[in-house]
């Protein structure tokens, strides 16, 4: 009771910084724009809220186009490097010459034309690093924060995946020993953290895909299989050709045409939109052309590009 009367009169008995110096500031706005939202510092006047929406709006687009060009150059690096690990490896094997040329008699298989490194090798290089990069952080806020190493490791999840609960928030105090260097170790870990986890899920995006791809496939065909068990065989009449009658004389739109339609659309819009962000259109392969969920826009479109996307099946 005596210290609930306490703060009730504006006394203070922790030594948190200033909320809106400029360090405390630019904390905040970083935690908007990242969407991250610990929810320890919030606008309290109409004006700063209105603000807040109006710089939200544009902060938040421009960092997601922050995180889509660091993964399209991580995912380039790492394919780079697993190219030349690849074209090593196929050298040392003797598939490939000291001096490789497009006109050498090698089969596609073997040859790196067209070669993109699978999902599964950028999956555990980007876990492993992310796995580094939270360890190392979790080292620093244990050291200078106090808290237990668990409880730190837990702080760098909810904060690189931009949950935000707000429990737990670093850089709260008055004064830390070194406060300069730490609060630029603080921005730098949770910069590259967050850049670091946003592409680790759009690799695992990629991953559920090929799983809902393999299920699509399963149940497909054990639908052809019920409705069709002889090879030629002719359907059973059902109330289809009712509903083809009645769409053909204008009463009934039928869903299958329309589906059809919009899917058709919505490639085309993909298309566009992939060509216009990417500056130039790309060329895909046959394999990703046949998968349902292939293209998109954004970061699902960056990893397609990049990443040769291997079958849940394999």
């Amino acid at each position: 009771r005596h210290y609930e009367a306490a703060l009730a009169a504006g006394v203070r008995a922790d030594a948190l910084r200033p909320r809106w110096d400029f360090p405390g500031a630019f904390y905040f706005v970083g935690t908007v724009v990242s969407t991250i939202g610990f929810g320890m510092t919030t606008p309290a006047t109409v004006g700063g809220k209105a603000f807040l929406i109006a710089y939200g709006l544009f902060g938040c687009a421009g960092t997601i186009l922050f995180f889509n060009l660091f993964l399209e150059r991580i995912i380039s690096l790492l394919a780079f490097i697993m190219r030349a690990c690849r074209e090593r490896q196929l050298r040392r094997s003797g598939l490939l010459p000291p001096t490789f040329r497009r006109g050498s008699a090698l089969s596609e298989a073997d040859s790196l034309a067209g070669w993109k490194p699978s999902v599964y090798h950028v999956l555990l290089i980007l876990g492993l690093f992310a796995v580094l990069l939270a360890c190392c952080a979790s080292a620093m806020y244990t050291s200078v924060e106090g808290w237990d190493y668990v409880d730190s490791l837990y702080f760098c999840f909810v904060t690189f995946s931009t949950i935000g609960f707000g429990d737990l928030v670093s850089s709260q105090h008055a004064a830390y020993r070194n406060q300069g260097l730490y609060r630029l170790g603080n921005f730098l870990f949770i910069l590259l953290g967050v850049c670091c986890i946003y592409s680790l899920f759009n690799v695992i995006s990629i991953l559920i895909k090929q799983v809902l791809n393999w299920m699509l496939r399963k149940l497909s065909c054990r639908c052809c299989t019920r409705c069709c068990p002889v090879p030629g065989a002719p359907l059973p009449a059902t109330r289809d050709s009712d509903a083809e009658g009645r769409r053909l004389s204008g009463e009934l739109i039928s869903m299958r045409d329309l589906t059809a339609s919009n899917k058709v659309s919505l490639a085309l819009l993909q298309k566009q939109l992939s060509e216009t962000a990417n500056g130039y259109p790309r060329s895909v392969c046959v394999n990703t052309r046949q998968n349902g969920f292939s293209g998109g826009v954004g970061a699902l479109g960056i990893m397609n590009n990049r990443l040769a996307e291997t079958s849940a099946s394999r």
